[in-house]
C-alpha cells in the first residue's frame, strides 16, 4: 500500500514530537474505558437499594443490565467504531468518544430510575466502542520506532490489565466515602482532562478517499455481537438449558456467520479477512479471546468471596486487589524494555502460564484461608503474568497491519477480549452455581441433621467450592491461551526490532 492512501502517517524519520504527551492523554482514556466495565460492580448492591436510602430500587433480577447494557454495545460497535476511526480520523473519532462518554457518564450519575441508568450504561458502551480502537490505533500511528512502540505498549498493557482491578478499589472507595453515583461521576473530569490535552498533543491520522463503512457488514457483525453477548448474559441469568439464551445465541452466530460471507465478498468489508487469517494476528486475537475467557470470573467471584464470605468492607474488598494491580504495572513496565529484546512469542507464552499456574493456585482457597498466605501468592503470580502477556499480544496484533487496518485491528483486539469475557463470566456463573449446589446437596444428604450455625458455614463452603471450580476453568483457558500463542505466533525479536515497512519484506512467509 502506498504512502499516498494515508493523510498523515508518522514515519520513524520524522517522530512526533508531542508523541509521549499524547501517550499520557491515550493512557487517561484507555483507563476510563477499561475500569468503568468493573466500577459498578462494587456500586451496585447500593444502587439497588430502596429509593428512600439513596438507591434507584434495582430488581435483583435486573442487577445483570447494569454491566451487560455497556457490554453488550461496547462489544457490539467495536468493528464499526474502529472502522469509522480510520476514515474519519481517529484524533476525531477520539475526541467525539471523550465528550460523549463524559455526557454519558454524567446521564448514568443522575438516574432516577432504572431504566435510566441502564440507557446511561448503553450509551457509554457505545461510545467507548468510538473511543477505544481509536486509542490503540493512534499508537501504532504515532510510534513507529520499534523500542519507543514497546514502551507505548507497556503502558497501554499495563492500564488494560490493571483497569479492571483499579475499577474494584474506585469504586469501593467512591461508594464507601461518597455515594454509588460517583463511579459514574468519576468519568465526566477524566474524560473532559484527556480531551482538554488530546487537542494540542494527539496528531490526526486518517485513511484518504471516500469513506467505505460496509453497512451490510456493520449491521450483520453488530447485530450478531449484540445477540451472541445477549445470549449469554441470559444464559448467565437463566441457565444454560433456557431455550431464549440458545435462540439468541444461534440467531448469533447466523448473523456472524452471514458477516464473514459479506466480507469474503465486498470489495471494501469492515474486517479485511487479512486481519485473521494472517496466522500471527490469528494468534494474538485467539490469546486475547482465551485471557479473556479465564480472567473475567475472577474479578467478579473474588469480589463476592471478600464481601460475602470473608464479610469485608467495599473498601476493604477494593484493596485487597492492590497487589494484582501493582503486579500488572510491574510486569508490564519490564516486558515494553524486554519484548525488542526477546520478542513476544516467549514473552507471552511464559506469561499466560504464569498466569494459569497462579489461577490454579488460587482455586485451592477455602473458607478460611489466610489472605497473605493463600490469596495474595496467588493473585501476585497471576497479574505478573498477565502483565507480561498483554503487552505481547497487544504488540503482536498490530504487527506490521497495514495504516487502513489500524482500526480493524484494534477493534478486533478489544472484541476478542469482551467477547471472551462476556462468555468467560457466564461460564464461571454456570460452574459455580451447578458446583455448589452439587456440593451442598451432597453434604445435606450425608448429614440431614446438622445444626442452624452448621448449616451457614456449608452455605458458604458451597459457594467457595463453587468459587475454586471456576477458577480452575479460568486456568485452563489461560494455559489454552499459552499454547494458541506459541503454536501460531512465529516472530521473532529481528522482526519486532523493524520498522513496519522495513519489516515487510521479511515477515514470515506463512501468512
Amino acid at each position: 500500500m502506498s504512502d499516498a492512501s494515508v493523510s498523515h502517517v508518522v514515519h520513524a524519520e520524522t517522530p512526533d514530537p508531542r508523541r509521549w504527551f499524547a501517550l499520557v492523554v491515550i493512557g487517561i482514556a484507555q483507563l476510563m474505558v477499561i475500569l468503568d466495565a468493573s466500577i459498578v460492580n462494587i456500586a451496585l448492591p447500593h444502587a439497588s437499594l430502596p429509593k428512600a436510602l439513596g438507591g434507584l430500587a434495582i430488581a435483583q433480577k435486573n442487577y445483570q443490565w447494569a454491566i451487560t447494557a455497556y457490554t453488550l454495545t461496547f462489544g457490539g460497535f467495536l468493528l464499526l467504531g474502529g472502522r469509522i476511526g480510520d476514515y474519519m480520523g481517529r484524533k476525531k473519532s477520539f475526541l467525539i468518544g471523550l465528550l460523549g462518554f463524559a455526557a454519558a457518564s454524567l446521564l448514568g450519575g443522575l438516574a432516577q430510575n432504572q431504566q435510566w441508568l441502564f440507557g446511561a450504561r448503553a450509551l457509554q458502551g457505545l461510545f467507548g466502542a468510538l473511543l477505544a480502537p481509536a486509542a490503540l490505533s493512534l499508537i501504532s500511528v504515532t510510534f513507529t520506532d520499534s523500542k519507543e512502540r514497546a514502551r507505548a505498549f507497556g503502558v497501554y498493557g499495563a492500564l488494560s490489565g490493571v483497569g479492571g482491578a483499579i475499577g474494584l478499589i474506585a469504586g469501593g472507595l467512591l461508594t464507601q466515602y461518597f455515594s454509588w453515583r460517583w463511579c459514574l461521576f468519576v468519568n465526566t473530569p477524566m474524560a473532559i482532562i484527556a480531551f482538554s490535552l488530546a487537542v494540542p498533543n494527539v496528531r490526526e491520522s486518517k485513511v484518504e478517499g471516500h469513506p467505505h463503512y460496509d453497512v451490510p457488514g456493520a449491521l450483520t457483525a453488530t447485530a450478531g455481537m449484540l445477540s451472541v453477548v445477549f445470549g449469554v448474559s441470559q444464559a448467565s441469568t437463566n441457565g444454560w438449558g433456557s431455550t431464549g439464551a440458545w435462540r439468541y445465541l444461534v440467531l448469533g452466530a447466523l448473523l456472524l456467520a452471514a458477516f464473514f460471507v459479506i466480507e469474503s465478498r465486498i470489495k471494501e468489508p469492515l474486517l479485511p479477512l487479512r486481519l485473521i487469517t494472517d496466522r500471527v494476528r490469528a494468534g494474538a486475537f485467539l490469546a486475547q479471546l482465551f485471557v479473556g475467557l479465564g480472567l473475567f470470573g475472577m474479578f467478579l467471584f473474588m469480589t463476592f468471596y471478600f464481601q460475602d464470605v470473608e464479610q469485608y468492607s467495599a473498601v476493604k474488598t477494593g484493596m485487597l486487589f492492590m497487589p494484582f494491580s501493582i503486579g500488572i504495572i510491574l510486569a508490564a513496565g519490564m516486558t515494553s524494555q524486554l519484548l525488542p529484546k526477546i520478542g513476544p512469542r516467549p514473552l507471552a507464552t511464559a506469561g499466560n502460564l504464569m498466569a494459569a499456574f497462579g489461577m490454579l493456585y488460587l482455586s485451592f482457597i477455602k473458607v478460611d484461608s489466610a489472605y497473605v498466605t493463600r490469596v495474595m501468592p496467588a493473585m501476585i503470580v497471576t497479574s505478573l503474568g498477565l502483565g507480561v502477556a498483554f503487552v505481547a499480544i497487544a504488540s503482536t496484533a498490530l504487527f506490521n497491519v497495514r495504516p487502513q487496518d489500524t482500526g480493524a485491528a484494534s477493534a478486533v483486539l478489544t472484541t476478542s477480549q469482551q467477547i471472551g469475557g462476556s462468555f468467560g463470566t457466564a461460564i464461571a456463573n454456570t460452574i459455580v452455581v451447578s458446583s455448589g449446589t452439587a456440593f451442598m446437596v451432597a453434604a445435606l444428604k450425608a448429614h440431614p441433621s446438622i445444626s442452624s450455625h452448621a448449616k451457614l458455614l456449608l452455605v458458604a463452603t458451597s459457594h467457595v467450592h463453587g468459587y475454586d471450580e471456576s477458577f480452575r476453568f479460568g486456568s485452563l483457558m489461560l494455559f489454552i491461551a499459552a499454547v494458541m500463542f506459541y503454536g501460531l505466533v512465529n516472530i521473532d525479536k529481528h522482526h519486532l526490532g523493524q520498522h513496519d515497512e522495513a519489516a515487510t519484506e521479511d515477515y514470515p512467509a506463512s501468512r
